[in-house]
């Protein structure tokens, strides 16, 4: 996968968190993911089509990077993932992948977006349904890590 195709998303996922929470992290080493265990303990999974190619984004948060994230942004820090929760990660993902489709489009690539799932619980599964290797690159901060997944045909 190209890297000119990742970095958009991984640029909006620092921006989105950095400007909606005043919140910063740290990117770690990319990697290949084999299976389908999520690496955090709420996720949102969005897909996205176009002419040149077609593919999946998921955002995965640990617990407390999560409600620290809904602190910041809301003021509220529930002492569970509830549905607030969710729907703000399902939110972040909407917004992490709008901010790369219009960084994507200046490379000339374009692509509708599908509305985000949101899946949480320990040890839950995230499945790509594209044939494309899965990218994973991990984040870390003070209260916790994220792990963004990228798969796509085609790039």
């Amino acid at each position: 996968m190209d890297v000119n195709f990742v970095n958009p998303f991984l640029k909006s996922l620092l921006n989105v968190l950095s400007t909606m929470a005043q919140l910063e992290l740290k990117p770690g080493k990319p990697g290949l993911k084999k299976d389908e265990i999520a690496r955090g303990d709420v996720s949102g999974l969005i897909g996205m089509v176009g002419p040149q190619t077609k593919g999946s984004l998921s955002i995965s948060f640990d617990k407390g990077l999560a409600i620290e994230i809904m602190r910041r942004m809301l003021g509220e820090a529930p002492d569970s993932i509830n549905e607030e929760v969710t729907d703000m990660v399902g939110e972040i993902t909407n917004m992490v992948t709008g901010g790369a489709k219009r960084l994507l489009a200046d490379d000339g690539y374009d692509f509708d977006m599908a509305t985000p799932v949101v899946v949480s619980g320990p040890s839950h599964t995230i499945t790509h349904k594209t044939e494309g290797p899965k990218v994973l690159i991990p984040f870390s901060s003070l209260h916790g890590n994220a792990t963004i997944e990228i798969c796509f045909e085609n790039t």
